[in-house]
This record gives structure tokens, sequence and C-alpha cells, in this order.
């Protein structure tokens, strides 16, 4: 069955329920009432999987009742009340019940899907010291002699070694452990996800004490990072016995590291959380980093044991959005104090790459052409926070201001105030002259009066620049600083070879457009120059995005005639592209699905502080639709060739650098025919 492009599960998405039903201690029914509640409203909201508390069946806080075989048989008829219930319900049920096999009890997690037992799973590590005296009740599930349990009449798998995978849906595998199991040294949902568990679910019950919530918050997060698995955690709610201990009913959903939901702790009410769960993103980590499959390497044995019980998952249908939150600017995080964070460490990646390419170069002098624009200005004041670093004179930093046949008063004002606020050494050479040579020489027909704007005039002028900052390096022993970003490299909007493309080493490397605007922004924000400084920067963001190389009118030379992102698309979408292209390797149609949750609708989900908010922008479907398909044809069809051949520059994002001797390879001579043809399929042209 086909589904539907505004629904996740078209998209690789699942979504995850962890629900904390309210219950009492030692009463079945009551307790399966809150729990097949929870469970439909899981279902009414279309969720794939839903996890529960351990034993939140019969409560976790029974002591000795467990030997009881009033409680030991409600809780079995309450179980199938649970399995009945399932039937038409959309979501993978876990709940949590203690389950006699072999003569032994044991803490376990029950798994079902639509009317049917899938699989037990008993707890591994039963602690046994300080407030917990569960080896008094239980049997750890690595006594258990049998793979294969009778209940209800049916035989189903049993073990710690499960792993429950559907069949239709790829990426969907689930493996469950229980409370103590994550906090062992090694638990057993690290064999699981080495073995290819997606999905890890822990039923906890976990009573409260100061400081152990944080500790519980680390345990997933890391799990959910080292297995690089989603990690659903859910702990016992309103209701356990308080005789000796206390419950804050806490519910986490964590994928890769990354806090996706979690609940109110301390509720008097029950509560179910929700969120969406990139499988896909999962899949894609695990294929690209090697460590995980050496170590799957290092296992082969153990993990070969495990078994997998398929099952056939209904998709649910129709239009399901993305309640997940989806970052405007992958790049910059939204919250002030993580964008802070992140501004501080890339300008000080900027710094200490220059400030080694200096010192081990033996130079200690750069040159660089202002434009007055977004790069150039953040590689000057990179290059200035480097002369002060390393105790030299702003005055090593060349600075030239290199007029053409299209550069705007503005622009040129731009560079001439931040030259002079930062104190370095400027000049300005004016490159029309050599440039008219060259034309001459070439015979173009700007060279005889004629007003031709062709590629060639303006790259006779991109490489007229250049040429002369590297014979002024020659001249001066000062090194060519670059200035050309991460996201121009990507569209192929440089000139190549002896133009804006080549330099001695390129701080903006690897360094997008929108992450050079928060970076320009936290600078001026943050005071890390004087005021003057700080003025120049904001004109500078102010300033329309230009290369500049064919001139307006005489009437209309106060600003930039070119606007860039007329030609390329808005920067802030193809950025948006380029990090989940390049990152994560995403389809376009995803892409897209992911653009159009984050930029339709300005009003939704939180800005960065940074922005200010004429610059909030949004886009419609059909927009995204457009440059997402100018940008795929631009970077795996005619821009590979520029980026086989970049300066030296450091890393700076987790995103990536597009350099051959870091995150990216590629063939020059690639078609970008199977990605067009993606995204016209598999979006819609008309939203």
């Amino acid at each position: 069955m086909s589904h539907p492009f505004h629904s996740i599960y078209t998209h690789g998405f699942i979504r995850a329920a962890v629900c904390l039903p309210t219950l009492r201690v030692a009463d079945p029914v009551f307790n399966t009432r809150r729990t097949l509640d929870l469970a439909r409203k899981a279902s009414e909201s279309r969720a794939a999987v839903a996890l529960f508390p351990e034993m939140g069946l019969s409560a976790y806080s029974n002591e000795d009742l467990f030997h009881q075989e009033a409680l030991l048989s409600v809780t079995a008829s309450a179980l199938l009340q649970v399995v009945e219930g399932s039937r038409s319900l959309s979501p993978l049920l876990i709940v949590g019940a203690p389950l006699r096999f072999e003569g032994k009890l044991f803490n376990c997690a029950v798994v079902i899907y639509r009317g049917r037992i899938l699989g037990v799973v008993p707890k591994t590590y039963l602690p046994n010291y300080r407030e917990f005296y569960e080896k008094r009740q239980f049997t750890s599930g690595m006594n258990a002699v049998s793979r294969e349990v009778r209940l209800m009449g049916h035989t189903v798998p049993f073990g710690a070694d499960l792993i429950f995978e559907a069949d239709n849906f790829p990426g969907f595998c689930l493996a469950v452990e229980i409370c103590e199991d994550v906090w062992t040294p090694i638990p057993p949902s690290t064999y699981t996800a080495l073995a290819g568990a997606t999905v890890l679910a822990n039923l906890s019950a976990s009573n409260i004490t100061v400081g152990k919530a944080d500790y519980r918050r680390n345990l997933c997060a890391v799990q959910s990072g080292r297995c690089l698995a989603a990690y659903l955690y859910s702990a016992a709610g309103p209701g356990e016995s308080t005789t000796d201990l206390a419950w804050d009913g806490y519910a986490l959903i964590y994928e890769n590291n990354e806090l996706l939901a979690q609940s109110e702790r301390f509720s008097d009410t029950e509560q179910i959380v929700l969120a969406d769960i990139d499988l896909e993103l999962l899949v894609q980590e695990r294929m690209r980093t090697t460590s995980f499959n050496d170590a799957v390497g290092v296992h082969r044995d153990r993990l070969a044991g495990i078994r997998r019980i398929p099952f056939d998952f209904a998709v649910p249908t129709g239009d399901i959005p993305l309640i997940r939150r989806v970052e405007r600017f992958p790049f910059v995080p939204s919250e002030a104090d993580k964008c802070d964070e992140r501004c501080y460490e890339a300008y000080n990646i900027q710094v200490h790459g220059l400030m080694k390419r200096l010192a081990a170069s033996g130079i200690d002098r750069v040159v660089i052409g202002v434009s007055g624009g977004l790069d150039s200005t953040q590689a000057l004041i990179v290059a200035a926070r480097t002369m002060d670093r390393l105790g030299l004179p702003r005055k090593n930093i060349l600075a030239y201001t290199m007029p053409g046949f299209a550069t705007s008063r503005a622009t040129h004002e731009n560079a001439l105030r931040l030259m002079a606020a930062l104190a370095v050494s400027a000049a300005e050479l004016d490159i029309r002259p050599s440039a008219m040579q060259m034309m001459r020489d070439i015979d173009h027909p700007f060279a005889r009066n004629q007003p031709v704007y062709d590629v060639t005039f303006e790259n006779v002028q991109a490489g007229e620049r250049t040429s002369h900052l590297f014979r002024l390096a020659n001249l001066h022993h000062a090194l060519v600083l670059g200035t050309g970003d991460l996201s121009e490299l990507a569209l192929g909007w440089a000139t190549y070879g002896v133009g804006d493309h080549m330099s001695h080493y390129n701080v903006n490397a690897s360094v997008p457009k929108t992450l050079i605007q928060h970076l320009i922004r936290w600078v001026v924000e943050t005071r890390q120059f004087d005021d003057e400084t700080g003025e120049v920067l904001t004109a500078v963001l102010n300033t329309e995005i230009s290369p500049e190389l064919i001139p307006a009118g005489a009437e209309n030379a106060e600003q930039p005639a070119q606007r860039t992102e007329e030609k390329i698309g808005p920067y802030e979408l193809q950025d948006f592209n380029l990090f989940y292209i390049t990152r994560y390797g995403f389809a376009p149609s995803k892409v897209a699905f992911l653009a159009h949750h984050a930029w339709s609708d300005a009003g939704r989900g939180r800005w960065s502080d940074l922005i200010p908010p004429q610059k909030r922008h949004q886009y419609d479907l059909s927009e995204i639709r457009k440059w997402l398909d100018l940008f795929v044809y631009r970077f795996f069809k005619i821009s590979q060739f520029k980026r086989s051949a970049v300066p030296n520059g450091p890393k700076v994002g987790s995103g990536g650098s597009l350099s051959p001797r870091g995150d990216w390879r590629a063939p020059s001579d690639a078609e970008a025919v199977v990605w067009q043809n993606e995204l016209r399929e598999k979006v819609p042209d008309i939203y």
C-alpha cells in the first residue's frame, strides 16, 4: 500500500508512545482497565509502539504478595484481557507482569500485537541491594532452561535474546529490557542493538531518590547514543506503594543521544508521551559508523544466537503530521545557551585552525580580499582574533578592498569601515584596469563597449582578484586567506581555480552561510570586538548577498545589483537541504517533508534569538520542491569537480565538510537524475 506524502510512515518514521497509567497495588483488574485505556489513546494517536511500566499489570511494589496464588492467577487473566483488547489497536504493546514458568517466577515484559503474544522477555539482572530485594521473589532470565514457553494456550518465544522485527517496514526492529538491565556495565540491549534492534524499550519501576532522575536520563541518553538507537523508558507512576519508597512516574524517549520527549515528574495523573522516531536516520548512522559494525564482528558468535520474531506491521493510514521538532537551521541550535556554545566553538575552531597553519608555515602575515559581504567579513574577524591570540599586530593582516565593475557603494563602505575598525593594514586595489586588459586580450565584447555580462565577464573579475591576492602574498611573504563557505561549495557557487575557489588556507571551508550569519550576530551580541566594529558587522548582515559581478545602472549603484538567492535559492533552505542530504543521505522527498515541517509556518516552533523578526521567513511546499530540485542538480551533477580540489581548512561542525580529504568523496562526472526523479515523483508539485 502506498502512503501519502504527509505521513510520517511514508518517510521512515514511527510514532512511539510511553505510557504511565494510574495503578493500584495488587489490583490487576483496575490496572488492566487503565492500561487498555492508555493503549487506546496511543492507538488514536496512530502510534506504532506503546510501552508501559515494569510489572504494570500487578504493580511493582507487591513484595511477598507476588508469592500469593490469587494475585498471580488474576494477573494472568488480566494479561489475557490486554491481549484481547489489542486486536484493533495500532501499536505493538509492551506490558509488564509476573509470570510463572518452569516452577519459577519471572519479572516479564510481554510483547503483544493485535491479539497475539509475540514473545516474553524476562528481566536479566535482579537488584538485591539497598532497598531492592527482587531475588526474594523472582528468578533471573539467565536461569531459565527453556527458550519457549506455553502461555495462554500458545507456544511463544522466551528470553532476553529476542528482536521483534516488522517484515514490511524496514528498520522497525524492537528489543526489550527491564529496569536494572540498563544499569549494568553491558546491558542486554547492547547485544540486541548490535544484532539489529533500532528501538530499545525499557519497562521500569525505578523508585525516586534525590539526584536519581539525572542519572536515569544519562543512562538512557548514553545507551541510545552508544547503540545508535531509540531508547524508550517508562518508570512507575502514581499508585505504587509508598510504604518505604516514592515514585516519580517518568517517561523518556531518546534517539541517538537526543531527547525527543519526556513526561512531567511527580504528576498525580496518568500520562502518555509521544515522539516520532526516525528509523532511517538510525539505519543510516549504523551503516556509515564503521566502529559500530566492527563491534558486531567482535561479538558475532553471541549475536548469531539472537532470535528474530517477525510480524506484519499494519501501517497507520492517512495523513499523519510529524510531531517531532525539526530545527530550521540544522547547523545552529535555536536554544540560546546551545546556540551560544555552538557559535563559540565554531569561531574558535576557525581561529585555532589558522593559528596552527601560520605557526607551522613560519609565516606571520595573511592577505585577504574584503568585499564587505558576509564571508570575507567572517574570515577577517577570524584573522583579527588569530593575530590577537598569537600576540601579533593586526597590521599583519594585509586587507584589500578590490572594487570591480559592479561594486556597490554599500559593500565598498562596509569593507573600508570594517578594515579601519579592526585596525588592519588596509588598502584599495582597483581591478578594473587589469580586468579590462584581460578582456581586450581575449577579445571579449565588453572591451569593445558592448554590454555583455556573461560568465566570462564575471569570472575575469573573480580571477583578477584572486591573482592579485596570490601575488601580493608572494610579495609580502604571507598566506592568502580564503573566504568561500560550505554553502557555496555545495552549490558550486565559486569561480574555479584562479578565482574565489582558491586560497592558501580557508577558515570558512566547512562553515555554511547560515552559520556565518549566526556567527557574525554572535560576535556582535557577545561584544567580541568594540562597538564600532559591531556597528559595521550589523551593516554587513543587513546587506544583500551578492557576487557583485554584473553592474547596475548609475542610479542603482548604492546597493548590489545581483541577488544571489534569486539565482540559487534561499541559503536557509539550501543549507537545510545540504545538511540532510550529506549528513544522513536522506532521499530528496524526505528532505522536502522535513523542510515543509520546519519552514511552512513561521509561527510554529522556536527561532534563535539571533534571528530578527523581519528575517523569519516561511516557504510552501512548492517553493521547497523548486529549490531542492535545483540543489540536487547543482550538488550531484555540476559542482563536484570544484570540491575535489579545495584548499585546506578546518572541519567545524558535525554537518561535515565537503573536502575530499574529509567527509565527502564523490565522482566529478555523476548524474543527478536519480535524485531529481525521486523528488519529482514523490513530492506533490502543488500544495
